[in-house]
């Protein structure tokens, strides 16, 4: 399976997954969260009961209110069972606050799709996919398993899109927050964007 690139369209999956919120088990489905208008984040790491993961769930957990508002569906992805995201979130402290779909993927099914399945452990990478209500994969991260990552850029870069979706003719710059200026690109800027950002 060839993994989804930048831009396509990612095609309908579906998987288990257990429901911190609720303290059940449930569904996630790529399909329901589009026809809900939502934009979906997927958060794959490579298992429950590791070091730097649920550091990296914790972390994420402290921005799902504010990514909800935005309209954002969250799920943590591993190839770990939904009784051991079950499991997992009732030991582990750091996992307290966590209220989004925890996905259970394992047969790789959902992470060989997106390219973080490392064959030789059968774990996925950590990886941080963004898919627009389109269905359009729009943001990308890979990381190897030894650094945890940062939920305040995935916020940032989660506006940014949102942004640059309703304004088609605008791009965000490098840091860019709401309110910071953006660039319309065309020759007359060449060489000058500077100027544009008053630099």
């Amino acid at each position: 399976m060839e993994a989804i690139k930048i831009g396509q369209k990612v095609p309908d999956f579906e998987f288990a997954t257990y429901e911190p919120s609720e303290g059940v088990y449930g569904k996630f489905s790529l399909r329901n969260a589009l026809s809900n208008k939502k934009w979906v984040i997927l958060v794959f790491y490579p298992a429950d009961f590791t070091f730097v993961c649920p550091t990296e769930l914790a972390d994420l957990a402290d921005k799902q209110e504010e990514l909800k508002k935005l309209g954002c569906e969250i799920v943590s992805v591993s190839t770990d069972t939904q009784h051991v995201h079950l499991a997992w979130q009732l030991q582990e402290k750091l996992l307290e606050h966590v209220k989004y779909h925890m996905g259970a993927d394992p047969t790789g099914t959902v992470s060989r799709m997106f390219g973080v399945y490392d064959e030789n452990t059968g774990l996925a990478f950590r990886g941080t996919f963004i898919i627009n209500p389109d269905g359009v994969l729009v943001g990308s991260e890979i990381n190897l398993n030894n650094v945890g990552r940062n939920a305040d850029e995935l916020v940032r870069k989660v506006k940014a899109f949102m942004y640059v979706r309703e304004h088609t003719d605008e791009v965000c710059p490098a840091k860019w927050k709401p309110g910071d200026k953006t660039i319309k690109p065309g020759e007359n800027i060449v060489g000058k964007v500077y100027k544009v950002l008053g630099k």
